[in-house]
């Protein structure tokens, strides 16, 4: 890439460009999806902003509650989360908010209400605000039919009924990776102007990787197949080169770093955790959403992540998402187990 080139483009691609021109190819478009995409990247910059300015202003550090997850929350984690609620409330287009950090589900008013349910974890990995380490927000998008008289038993929907996802990175850049259903691109803030450019067009992840990411501190508790797969990694047995172990803590690094590089990040059920850590609805699903959209695949141990129907809405489950063939390797070890112990 030319960057002293790129210093002069004046013919950029925003992401408002790139979802106006997504919409016109749908005629019979309302922009309604356009003006809740616009109002989630306002919320995305707000905390992008408040985070490179949290060490000065205070903001890390608890804030002395503890979250439904059981997680004491720190003071952005609740800057964030309102962040999110108000732009999404007064954007007029959604009907029912889920977020990590409330225990229950936000039911709009009925006269702001639009016809979208947005499940979105506004700031994912916030231990490692204190350290400066990325962090970031995850969303996914589901259409509702009956958003007037909608119930919570509506949105407990599988992921790949989801039209949207995306997350945004706050690191040494801020990142907006989203996919609308057609493939996936990234869009990188440059703070001069203050709009998102789309700097990673039609992401698409290797087929297979050379990094493995998972939290090696947890192997006393995993099951066989985990176990198997990363002495794999480490040891190969058909003369290949052992993969590398990089592992950040932070889902949204670990994921975005497997998305560009290939590879797998594992989250896997085990003793301690026997449902898995990450939550279906805000964590699980817009990461396998994109990572199925940019040619890799994600698997629970059981079957495809998308498939899953949550039964309420901080449900949790096990993960295995990346390169094609990588997440091959481990289903076939679930699959190897599973005829052992039917055997």
């Amino acid at each position: 890439m030319d960057h002293a080139a790129d210093t002069y483009r004046t013919d950029l691609m925003t992401i408002t460009r790139y979802v106006l021109n997504e919409q016109s190819r749908f005629p019979e478009s309302r922009g309604d999806l356009t003006i809740l995409l616009s109002h989630i990247v306002l919320g995305c910059k707000f905390v992008a902003s408040a985070v490179n300015k949290a060490g000065l202003a205070k903001l890390t550090g608890l804030a002395g509650e503890t979250n439904v997850q059981g997680e004491e929350q720190k003071k952005l984690d609740i800057l964030s989360n309102e962040v999110f609620v108000n732009a999404l409330v007064s954007s007029g287009r959604t009907c029912v908010l889920v977020s990590e950090e409330d225990e229950l589900a936000t039911f709009v008013d009925p006269k702001l209400r639009g016809k979208y349910c947005v499940c979105f974890d506004p700031l994912d990995g916030s231990s490692n605000i204190d350290c400066g380490v990325s962090i970031g927000t995850i969303f996914g998008i589901y259409m509702v039919k009956n958003y007037d008289t909608v119930t919570l038993e509506e949105v407990l929907l599988p992921g790949k009924d989801m039209i949207a996802a995306g997350y945004c990175m706050y690191g040494s850049s801020c990142t907006l990776v989203l996919s609308t259903g057609s493939g996936v691109n990234g869009f990188t803030l440059d703070p001069s102007l203050g709009e998102f450019i789309m700097t990673h067009p039609e992401i698409k992840i290797p087929p297979k990787g050379k990094i493995y990411s998972v939290n090696e501190g947890n192997a006393k508790n995993w099951d066989t197949p985990t176990a198997k797969y990363v002495e794999k990694c480490k040891y190969p047995t058909d003369g290949s080169s052992p993969k590398s172990l990089r592992y950040i803590g932070s889902m949204v690094a670990d994921v975005h770093r497997t998305l560009l590089y290939g590879g797998i990040f594992l989250y896997p059920a085990d003793k301690k955790s026997p449902n898995g850590k990450l939550r279906v609805m805000y964590e699980v699903f817009p990461m396998s959403f994109l990572m199925e959209q940019a040619g890799g695949q994600s698997f629970t141990g059981k079957g495809r992540s998308l498939d899953l129907i949550p039964t309420n809405i901080h449900e949790r489950s096990p993960i295995f998402l990346g390169s094609y063939d990588d997440v091959e390797e481990i289903k076939a070890l679930y699959a190897e187990e599973a005829k052992a112990g039917s055997a």
